[in-house]
Formats: C-alpha cells, structure tokens, sequence
C-alpha cells in the first residue's frame, strides 16, 4: 500500500511540476532527549540534497527544526549538541563564578530551599528556570533577530506550545523565535514556564505533539514526518518522575498518532525506546538511530531529492562573538533600580559587548535568585543593536532551607534555616540556622548587602561538640589526672560579631570586625577533687579584633578542576576575665591551586601555615589539627591521618597534595597526603624549614550528590602504623 501510494503520488507530482512546484514539508515531534534523533535525520536529507519548504515541531523538535529554520546545517547543529552541557542547560546550573561569596555560602551549605509565605511552603513550578536553555537560543538566532515573521526565516517555521491556564495549543509563527521555541520545550516539572504577553506556555507536546495539522494549514503539500516517540513504557521503566509524566502524556499522543500518521507521506520512526526523555548523555547513539531510521527509507528520500531539488545552498549560520549595544532599556522592574541590574550584569551602553561577557552577567544577575525569569532580545539596528530587557522580580522574601550533615565531630545533625530578604531594608537579609542533633548550635546573620561598597553584617553562633583530648594539653597541672592519656570534654562556645565587609573584584572579600566569645570547656570523664562536679577546664569571656581577606575563584569548593584559593585571617585578642591575661594574636594564611591534568584527571596543590603573638593562656585557641574537619571553629584546621585536635601548638605548617579522579559522572576517587609541623615556637625555632614531623595519606571514595559531598575516608599515619576510617556526609554546617 505504502509504495503504491508513494508511485502514485511521485505520478502526480511530475504531471504538475510544469505548472506549480508542490511544497514539501517536515515536521518533527517532541520527545525530549529522544528528539536528538531528528539530527540524525537531518544529515541524511542535507547529504541528499532535498530541500525543505517548511518545518513545524514541537519541544525537542522545535529546537531542532527552529534551528534548522534559522540557517544551520544538520552537521552544525550536530557539532555544538557535542559540545553543550546538558546537565548545565537542563539544571540552570550557573557556574560558581557567577556568584558572589554570601551566594556561594547558600549553596555550600544548603540542600533544599523553598518559598515560604503566609505560612506555607510552596514547591517550585519545575526544576529549572529554563533560564540557560533560553540564553543559548538566543544567541545562536541572534543573527535571525530582525525577522518577527517566522516565514521570513531561511526556511519558514512554526512550533507549539500549550497554554497552561487554558489548555489550549497555541501555533507560533512569529515573535521572538527564542522565546517561541523555549516556550515550546518547556517541560512540565523540568523546566519553568514561559510568559509570553501574559500567557504562560509549556512543553507543545502537551497537545500536539507532532504539529502536521498545523503545518497542512500552512498550504504545504507533501510531508517528511519524524517521529521519535513509540509505544508505552514497560512497568519496570517507570522508575523516575519524568519517565511517569512521559507516560502520562503518551497516553494521548499513541491515540493521536494513529490519525496523524496517514497524513504524512513518508514517515520516519527512529528507534529510540531504550531512551528516556533525560537521556542527554547518550548524544552520539540517539543521532546514529536518526541516521539509521532515515536510511530505512532511503529509496523514497531519494525521489524526494529528485522532486524537490535544492535551489539555495546549504548555509552555515555563525552566532557572532560580540555586538554593539546603542541603548539598554529595562521594562517592569520594580523594587531592584536599573543600577542594581546592570551594575550586576556589568553591563553599559554605547559599547561593544562579548557575548560571553554579557551571559556571565546574565549568570549573575540570576545567581542573586531576586528574579523567576529574566527575559531579553536584542533588537536590531541599522549599526548594533538596542537591549531590552523584562526581568520578572521574585515575590518570595521568606524562605525555609534545610541541610543534613554527619562526621565523627560534630555527629549528626539536620539544619534548618529561615531566611527573610528585605526585613528591614531593601538590601538586607536576615537568616538564623537551628542545627539540631547530637550537639545542639545555632547561628544568626542579619547583613545589609551594599555590594562594593562597605556592608554591615551581626551576628551570633553556638558552637557545642565533645572531643577526646590530651590531658597535658588542655588540663595541665592536675596532678589528680595522673597518668591518663586521653579524656573526653565538653566544648561550648558562644560568639557574638559584629563586621564590616566589601568586595573588590567578586571574587576578593575583606572583613574586619569585633568579636565577644564565651568559652566553656568542661569533662564529664573526671570531676573536680571536693564535690564530684564536671571538672571545668576554661570558662572565660574573651573578646577581641578579626580581620579577613579571602580570594576565590575556583570552578567548585569540593571538587575543583581550577582556579586559586587564598584566605589570610588574624584574631587579636584583647581583653579576657581569666587570672593574669594578656594580649596575644592568633594569625593563618592558606593558598591552594588546583588544575586538570586530564579529562576526568585534576590536582590540588595547598599550603597552610599559623603563627602566635603573645603568650595565649587558653590553649583551646591554640592550632588544632587532624581529622577532616572543614567547618572552622577557632583555630582547627583538617589534617589526615590524624584524630581530630591530636596535633596542638601555637605555631604550625601543613602542605597538602590531593589527586581527584572522576570516574564515573558524580562519582570521585581522591589520593591525598598531607605533612607538616605543630609545636610552640615553630617559626622562631627554625624547624617549619626541615622535614615534616607528621605526615597523613587519605584514600577517598566520594560522591558529589545533591546533599553535598558524601565521602568515605581511610586515613594512615605512617609514624605510629594508625589506619582511620571517616565518614562525611553532606554539606559542612
């Protein structure tokens, strides 16, 4: 039947080609992942020479088909799919310099957040903005920008999109063909919906997902239909919440299709069943079942290319690297000032612009999460372009944020947080940590964020752990202690802070401020000599001076593949309530590198060091070192191979070396060792320069999960053949 149709109508076709050449069409459905098929397809009818009248997709397919439309060839878009970071695009994830340093805080700290108003928690309306999909788009059609009429493009186009509110499909054939195609792919619960006039779209897919009847309307007579979804998922493939709502939607798209497909004259249905909707990964095989499904049908392709013949030559569209912005006009913004906007973005007009520069500004506006959506288009003139932009301002100010953690320290814990942006000021954030667990801390921030300039910051923190310690060390002269080796304390500590703080560049922070801190530190293990009570080592209140310069540009605090680390930070103290105390200052300097050796391969090269002015009569705030305690209380610092604060001293030296293997996606082996110096009158003594006293190698498992890094460590200390084994899970609080 199907050749017989396929004769006839090639019959037809040569009888009135004379009169009126008929219009040839393609259309290409939605399938997410699956629909980098229609690649694949493409490269078969580019490698033949046929030319398209008109493309009408749908989600996937209208990336694919919309960029095809604007002027790319199959084996371009092919090239730039290698090159893109799904998980980047799909996620919105902004890269780590976009951030400044009270944001990347919140999102080392943090597993979740959500919008907490009128007393009620609110799920996001998906995953992701779409906001990175969206910035892509746009400038790889920044060169069609000037043409609203869809078909006005190289070849003419449309795509769908679903009406959330009503339901409706919704054909775009002219607009923003950005904007149009990411209202088109906006997937439910993966990425956010798209306003557009008013309206907000999702996926097409939703109602149509193979759009043919919108492209018969068109006036187009012959069609190439792709099809990349086929029958229902099996039970045991429903095992993830895009999978389900896949499923959901196919429901009514095997229904639908069963009509559409016999008004398509040829139809190609890659097999691409194995594939889910999120299967980014799998790039090169979805394409080659593109290629190969288009193959199946290379005899009736080739009488197209006969019938419709390419007349124009293949384009090659190149995004520009740079343009010239005239005028920046911001439209909508209400509580956050045009300075605000644009000095985040870095941004002025009546100057050449890099493209790049001007996404990272986009990355950093966004980062701020004072904006839903951020929506922009480069509006074309005879020399440049003028910049409008419609930022959608957040309406949340209140937000609940949780975190779990676990380490052989601080045990485990489940932090909670409440935070309320613009409490006071439209500046201003207020937050307050509960970390409940075993050991029972708080913390209290309120900030008044004034950028560059000098910010003001309180705050207020409770520190509780228990540690085993030498006796010698922290309860010297109690002859009652005889000859024991270790015991078990008590440390309560309460700090109170008030700082002032400023940026230079991003990545450079300065603070300087004023410190009270309540120390208590107490044993349950012995007790004082006369009524059996916890023998109290220290309980004094102290306070002093802090100053702290930071500078941090690397591409992620836990796995990090490039960029300097270096944090300086002195405390001096100037007055405390114990018996004969005198000024002392406590200062320490870090400085790290990090780079890719290979691929998957990268490096960590850091050296630490800390000294003491004065005499400090409360060896608690004396160097601390051992364990892999990265969550700073007074002067502890990670060393492994070593219990922690085994290694106490006023002085110390430490040099690490870590080896970071990516094996497989998140997962990560590290190789680490560590060796240094602690002791009294380290640096006066001259012994930091000789070889190191104490040395530590770690082998770590780790996982780079949503939670934070959750790593299994075996540690070895090669002076007293001691193997120990931790365990860290989620993020440091």
């Amino acid at each position: 039947m199907r050749t017989i149709r396929i004769v006839l109508f090639f019959f037809i076709v040569t009888h009135i080609y004379s009169q009126e050449r008929p219009k040839l069409g393609l259309v290409l459905s939605g399938g997410g992942a699956k629909g980098l098929a229609h690649v694949g397809v493409l490269k078969v009818i580019d490698s033949l020479g046929i030319q398209v009248d008109y493309i009408a997709g749908t989600s996937m397919g209208a990336i694919v088909g919309g960029l095809y439309a604007s002027g790319y060839s199959a084996k371009q878009i092919e090239a730039y799919l290698n090159e893109a970071d799904f998980d980047a695009l799909i996620n919105d994830r902004l890269p780590r310099a976009s951030k400044t340093f009270y944001e990347r805080g919140i999102d080392e700290r943090y597993a979740i957040t959500l919008p907490f108003e009128n007393f009620k928690l609110h799920l996001p309306e998906a995953v992701s903005r779409g906001q990175n999909v969206f910035n892509l788009l746009t400038r790889m059609t920044l060169h069609v920008s000037h043409i609203k009429s869809f078909d006005q493009l190289p070849i003419p186009f449309l795509c769908v999109a679903t009406d959330i509110e009503t339901g409706e499909g919704v054909v775009f054939d002219s607009g923003n063909l950005a904007q149009a195609i990411s209202a088109s792919a906006a997937f439910p619960t993966l990425l956010q919906p798209v306003d557009i006039n008013g309206r907000l779209y999702i996926d097409g897919g939703v109602v149509d997902n193979y759009p043919i009847e919108a492209l018969r309307a068109k006036g187009i007579d012959v069609v190439i239909g792709v099809d990349v979804q086929y029958e229902l998922a099996k039970k045991e493939d429903l095992n993830s919440v895009t999978a389900i709502i896949s499923q959901i939607n196919s429901y009514r798209t095997q229904h639908q299709m069963e009509g559409l497909i016999y008004l398509t004259d040829l139809y190609i249905n890659p097999k691409v069943q194995n594939y889910s909707v999120i299967d980014f990964s799998k790039l090169d095989s979805i394409l080659y079942n593109g290629e190969v499904a288009a193959k199946k049908s290379i005899e009736e392709l080739e009488q197209f290319a006969l019938s419709f013949p390419r007349t124009k030559p293949i384009q090659k569209a190149v995004p520009p690297d740079s343009i010239d912005i005239n005028k920046i006009v911001i439209v909508g913004n209400k509580k956050y000032p045009r300075s605000y906007i644009l000095g985040k973005m870095k941004l002025k007009a009546a100057q050449k612009t890099s493209l790049y520069d001007f996404g990272q500004g986009v990355n950093n506006l966004m980062a701020t999460n004072n904006f839903e959506r951020f929506f922009y288009e480069f509006r074309p003139l005879v020399e440049g372009y003028d910049l409008w932009v419609f930022p959608e301002e957040s309406k949340n100010t209140r937000f609940v944020k949780f975190g779990l953690h676990y380490d052989q320290l601080f045990k485990s814990a489940a932090l909670v947080n409440v935070t309320k942006k613009q409490a006071l000021l439209k500046n201003d954030v207020l937050s307050l940590d509960f970390i409940l667990g075993e050991n029972l801390r708080y913390n209290f921030e309120y900030y008044i964020d004034k950028g560059f300039y000098w910010s003001v910051g309180l705050g207020a923190k409770l520190d509780s752990f228990q540690s085993a310690v030498d006796p010698n060390v922290f309860a010297p002269g109690y002859e009652a202690l005889g000859g024991v080796r270790s015991i078990l304390v008590d440390v309560d500590q309460f700090t109170n802070t008030f700082y002032l703080q400023t940026l230079f560049p991003k990545d450079f922070k300065l603070t300087v401020g004023a410190q009270h801190r309540r120390l208590k530190i107490a044993s349950q293990t012995i007790s004082e000599l006369d009524n059996d009570a916890p023998l109290v080592f220290i309980n004094n209140d102290l306070f002093s001076f802090t100053g702290m310069l930071n500078f941090d540009n690397l591409d992620s605090k836990f796995f990090p593949t490039k960029g300097i680390q270096f944090e300086g930070k002195a405390d001096w103290f100037v007055s405390g309530t114990s018996e004969g105390f005198e000024p002392f200052l406590t200062s320490y300097g870090s400085i790290g590198k990090s780079w890719k050796l290979a691929n998957k391969l990268s490096t960590t090269i850091s050296t630490t060091g800390g000294f003491t002015l004065g005499k400090n009569p409360i060896q608690f705030l004396n160097f601390g070192l051992g364990g892999n305690v990265r969550n700073q209380v007074n002067n502890y610092i990670p060393f492994y191979g070593y219990r922690p604060l085994s290694l106490i001293g006023e002085d110390f030296v430490k040099a690490t070396f870590v080896v970071d293997y990516n094996f497989y996606n998140r997962h990560h082996l590290k190789f680490l060792a560590n060796g240094g110096h602690v002791d009294d009158r380290l640096w006066a003594s001259g012994k930091w320069a000789t070889m190191p006293s104490h040395m530590g190698y770690a082998a770590i498992y780790a996982l780079d999960s949503f939670l934070g890094p959750i790593e299994f460590t075996y540690s070895y200390e090669p002076k007293r053949h001691e193997s120990l084994w931790m365990v860290n899970f989620g993020f440091w609080f």
